[in-house]
């Protein structure tokens, strides 16, 4: 994989269209040298690139995150490539999936494409290759995702970033809206600190658990209703969930 050095006329051509058309795309890949060599190659195209480095950890962030491609590699710590697609599509997931894989035998090229993946490419590859490839998936129609959540009296709405609470709107911060959200995307389930920071500040840096705390306390202020129980409840010593039923937490 080389890096471009001077482009041709299609190639500026094609970037000038691009500076409009900027993706957001998860590269789940854990080999640092493939995988910044293609941050860097994308990014010359104008595309956002965040990197995860385990299958586990990047199921979690494909299912509490939205993004316009995935690109994935079979053979990952955690979780190999096969079941994070796999999972993700029986969860609903319709983020187009581009797969990459040392294997080039048919049976492996069939299989990524039964797991649901949408392209497949055999390392290595050529880096022009690639973004030929991004091009044709990003022009691709899909289902659009799900952009409203209802648990209870709260009504979130996160294309026009809008909460109600029985009909009424209740103004959040972003990092607010974000937190709420993630427990909105995952009623009943238990988050513990670290899987807050891990899943709604992400790479942020200087970012504490007292962050996610306070965070979570003005959070409380703005949806509670004096006298009655916190819409997201405290597991001691473990985390916090909302609960998706009419009692609310504690």
């Amino acid at each position: 994989m080389k890096r471009r050095t001077q482009p041709n006329l299609k190639c500026l051509d094609f970037r000038a269209v691009k500076i409009t058309c900027m993706a957001k795309i998860l590269l789940v890949e854990d080999e640092k040298d493939i995988s910044g060599a293609i941050k860097e190659w994308l990014a010359e195209d104008y595309h956002l690139v965040e990197i995860i480095d385990s299958g586990s950890v990047a199921l979690e962030r494909m299912q509490s995150h939205n993004y316009d491609l995935i690109i994935l590699d079979l053979t990952l710590p955690g979780m190999n490539g096969m079941d994070v697609c796999s999972k993700f599509r029986a969860g609903g997931g319709s983020t187009p999936i581009l797969m990459l894989t040392a294997k080039k035998s048919l049976v492996a090229k069939e299989a990524g494409l039964d797991a649901g993946s949408d392209d497949y490419m055999t390392k290595p590859f050529q880096l022009r290759e690639l973004s030929a490839r991004v091009r044709a998936l990003l022009r691709r129609p899909i289902t659009q995702p799900v952009t409203q959540f209802k648990v209870g009296p709260l009504c979130l709405d996160r294309n026009s970033c809008r909460l109600t609470n029985s009909g009424i709107e209740v103004h959040l911060l972003p990092k607010e809206f974000s937190l709420l959200e993630y427990f909105m995307r995952h009623p009943n389930q238990v988050a513990s600190v670290d899987d807050l920071l891990d899943r709604v500040w992400g790479s942020e840096t200087n970012v504490v658990p007292e962050t996610v705390r306070s965070t979570l306390r003005s959070l409380r202020q703005k949806i509670d209703q004096p006298g009655q129980a916190s819409f997201i409840r405290t597991i001691h010593g473990i985390g916090y969930k909302l609960e998706d039923n009419d009692g609310h937490g504690q």
